[in-house]
């Protein structure tokens, strides 16, 4: 089983780890595509106005250009430890058992715009880069799609993709039947059902904590819908408008 998660913009600074060694990362089959672009960041954070402009950044986040400009020195710190936000706040990684960790090193994967997927435990630097990005000479998604694709086609079993349409779209997860894509919906009074914005990250929260402190594999997703009530979830499939098979997350 492979949980897909997004990354987030916010992140906590510092660490204690080792600085950045990409031999150390889940993938290693994408090592020569995390160098050239960390390179590419690094290289543009000595041009702070340029870093501004691609990067998108408002009059407060401008301390982000140093830390690009750090990246191949600066500490590192589990992946999961690294991102904040209402996703990873409401996952709390922080409180997990040891067990739990574990469990998430073998089958949680964040899908990062710096570094294309990493394991939840893989130690990363803090860093700013976001899915749409603007790196010169880089387009993110050819730099990443093809890539990203084939590692997820590779992986036999569960799937359970809770990433952002956008980042979706930096490497599809393969189309075939233990392949899922999680929305989040909730039922209005009318019967209909509607996506959740700000519920929709903490919802995933939620569920991704629930699933690391079940530390179970589950072989179909069928099996993962039957144990959903039993931790207070609501899991049913919904019917595809395309190839893709999707899974509602009802909250």
């Amino acid at each position: 089983m492979l949980i897909l998660l997004p990354p987030s913009e916010t992140k906590r600074v510092g660490g204690t780890g080792r600085s950045l060694s990409l031999g150390s990362l889940r993938f290693p089959e994408l090592s020569d595509a995390r160098e050239q672009l960390t390179n590419d960041v690094v290289e543009l954070a000595a041009d702070r106005e340029a870093t501004i402009a691609a990067l998108k950044l408002g009059p407060k986040q401008h301390a982000e250009v140093e830390i690009n400009r750090r990246l191949w020195e600066s500490p590192t710190m589990p992946a999961l430890d690294r991102y904040t936000g209402v996703l990873y706040d409401a996952l709390d990684a922080g409180s997990l058992t040891n067990d739990s960790r574990e469990f998430a090193a073998h089958h949680v994967v964040v899908h990062a715009a710096l570094f294309g997927p990493v394991g939840a435990l893989d130690p990363i630097p803090a860093y700013r880069l976001s899915h749409d990005s603007r790196i010169p000479g880089r387009p993110m998604k050819r730099h990443w799609k093809s890539v990203v694709e084939e590692i997820l086609a590779q992986h036999a079993g569960l799937i359970l993709d809770m990433r952002s349409e956008a980042y979706v779209a930096l490497g599809p997860a393969p189309v075939r039947s233990d392949s899922f894509y999680l929305r989040v919906l909730t039922d209005g009074p009318d019967g209909s059902r509607r996506a959740l914005n700000h519920f929709n990250k903490k919802a995933k929260g939620e569920l991704t904590r629930a699933l690391l402190e079940a530390r179970t594999v589950f072989d179909d997703v069928d099996e993962l819908c039957r144990w959903a009530p039993t931790a207070g979830f609501r899991l049913e499939r919904l019917t595809p408008l395309s190839g893709a098979q999707e899974l509602a997350l009802l909250v």
